[in-house]
């Protein structure tokens, strides 16, 4: 346990330095200010603005800033669908693969531009080299950038003042590529690479097992994949077994290595939010609000976890001895790698939740209940608990736009926010983009629940295959695209309701927040008083973080109590389930 608390402390201290780092950084390049790399790679950004016809100069309002952000994912997607259908006759295909099934091809096209990377195929025997790298790859890059461009413009609403412009879609857009993703994942890719990680165009290689068997082993140009799905919180793995794998997660430094890469990019936007807004307190606060939420799902996760399934606590297990011979560790190992253990595992599995990573390195549905209910939650909650690339900022200040709403509510106050009162429609807007969340998840698991070929398609019955399906269709809203890996997604009914619930969960949320930060950029700035609520101490880090746990309560306790809390009580008692019982 101890050991445990020190990794967690040393793991928190690496991100805080690393998010102040960045955070900087990305509030000096994203105020238009010349940062270090700007010597270098200016004139390829001026350059890029002339090819396509650009001016950095012009900025745009709500308006024109959404539909540039849609055209360009709409070009995206339809662009990614059509190389999976004719991935046979691109190059870079050396195992010869046909093309992707209709539906699967847009599952998977829609997945990767929404940020999602849900994966419902084996990517070693369905996707091309050239899919992997030009059709997904990419798209790892612009949903991130698009990501970080959303929350940008969201904070430029907080901190300009009567005007109705937010910025440049496609001047963001570039910059976060540009000097943020494409630098981290250059050296990224040399690390991976140097710890193991392939880097190739190679054809498979056929190997011998010590039964006699063949066994093909994968290639491919997977550490450049592996950084950009970590640092733009994608998940998509290019192997099935994800960061579980040995070729994607070779080493203890590499998960570590990894966990950081899920993380810093969000936690360095609550420290960019500060500094673009003139109170680097106020993002410290955010900050503060994510820590601690992560913090509480790591600990309850690993306790879960360590304290085991008390099924198998019998005599016979407590003499369990490893291949060596010494004895087995304790708690849950079903489903984790031993050169991760548990607390490595439950580490991963509560980061990769709390943001919209996905990726894994061991599997949720072998959790115990309650292990597996805080990575379902973390999801549901919208991913606020430092959350997906930009998607993790401006959700948390949806929320405190909510919080502050209510402290308004209580004291008797118009609300405001770093000076900025917050009125009707911006309450309208913040709530329509919560509700956007759970009414998809809700409303796609109740069909699920009753349609034949949903529930022919889940691995357990009862409680757990409830579990199961309400973490689909909360993975693919929350644009997560974690499995729970007890679910054959893909079969038509998840192909396509899946498909729309992250089209509905990426965009439909982030209309109302650009339609915020129109309507807060073309506020004046209130001074500052008395009677103005404090946001930046203990008392709205609380507020904020019971505003968060309490409407996601009251949202999906009524479902999880019928999936993952009965089925933490059935387990204590002693009932198993099967498919035939």
């Amino acid at each position: 346990m101890v050991l445990n608390i020190a990794m967690l402390v040393v793991f928190i201290a690496l991100l805080v330095g690393l998010s102040w780092l960045l955070g900087t950084y990305m509030a000096r390049l994203f105020s238009g200010e010349r940062v270090f790399l700007s010597p270098l790679l200016q004139p390829v950004e001026r350059g890029i603005y002339r090819l396509t016809g650009v001016n950095e100069a012009e900025e745009m309002r709500w308006t024109t800033y959404t539909i540039a952000m849609l055209l360009f994912n709409v070009g995206g997607l339809l662009l990614t669908y059509a190389i999976l259908r004719l991935q046979q006759v691109l190059p870079f295909n050396p195992q010869h693969l046909g093309p992707v099934e209709p539906r699967l091809a847009f599952n998977t096209a829609v997945s990767f531009t929404t940020n999602t990377n849900w994966q419902a195929y084996y990517p070693e025997t369905t996707m091309s080299y050239f899919s992997q790298m030009v059709g997904l790859a990419v798209h790892n890059f612009t949903s991130a950038a698009t990501g970080i461009a959303i929350a940008i413009a969201l904070v430029r609403g907080f901190a300009r003042r009567t005007t109705r412009e937010i910025g440049n879609f496609w001047v963001d857009l570039v910059r976060a590529t540009l000097y943020v993703l494409l630098p981290i994942c250059l050296v990224g890719t040399l690390v991976l690479v140097s710890r193991g990680v392939p880097q190739n165009l190679d054809a498979y290689v056929p190997t011998t097992t010590l039964a006699g068997a063949t066994q093909w082993l994968p290639m491919g140009p997977m550490a450049s994949q592996e950084i950009i799905k970590e640092l733009g919180t994608n998940g998509g793995g290019f192997l099935n077994a994800n960061s579980a794998h040995p070729f994607e997660n070779p080493t203890p430094l590499t998960n570590l290595i990894e966990m950081l890469a899920i993380l810093v990019i969000a936690g360095a936007l609550a420290v960019t939010f500060g500094k673009m807004v003139g109170n680097i307190r106020q993002g410290w606060a955010i900050f503060a609000a994510m820590a601690i939420l992560l913090v509480v799902g790591i600990a309850v996760t690993t306790i879960a976890e360590q304290s085991g399934n008390p099924l198998l606590s019998h005599a016979g297990a407590s003499q369990a001895t490893t291949v060596d011979g010494s004895p087995a560790p304790g708690g849950n190992m079903e489903g984790k790698e031993t050169r991760f253990g548990i607390a490595a595992s439950t580490l991963w599995a509560v980061i990769t939740t709390a943001t919209s990573c996905g990726a894994v390195n061991s599997m949720h549905d072998s959790y115990t209940p309650l292990g597996g209910l805080i990575p379902l939650a973390n999801i549901g909650l919208g991913e606020v608990i430092f959350g997906g690339v930009g998607s993790g900022l401006y959700g948390i200040l949806i929320c405190a736009v909510i919080a502050i709403f209510i402290a308004g509510l209580m004291v008797g106050r118009t609300p405001e926010y770093l000076g900025k009162k917050i009125e009707q429609y911006d309450v309208k807007m913040a709530m329509l983009a919560l509700l956007v969340i759970p009414l998809t998840i809700l409303g796609f698991s109740g069909a699920a629940a009753v349609s034949g070929d949903a529930l022919a398609s889940r691995f357990n019955p009862a409680a757990h295959g409830l579990t199961e399906i309400l973490y689909a269709f909360t993975s693919a809203t929350g644009n997560n695209g974690s499995a729970f890996a007890g679910i054959n997604a893909n079969v038509p009914f998840y192909l396509i309701g899946q498909g729309f619930a992250m089209l509905i969960g990426r965009f439909l949320f982030i209309v109302p927040v650009l339609a915020l930060a129109g309507n807060l950029a073309a506020k004046k700035r209130a001074t500052e008083t008395a009677g103005t609520f404090p946001t930046t101490g203990g008392l709205w880090v609380g507020l904020l973080i019971g505003v968060i746990v309490i409407v996601g309560a009251l949202t999906y306790f009524p479902a999880y109590t019928l999936g993952p809390v009965i089925e933490q009580f059935q387990m204590h008692a002693g009932e198993t389930f099967s498919l035939g019982g």
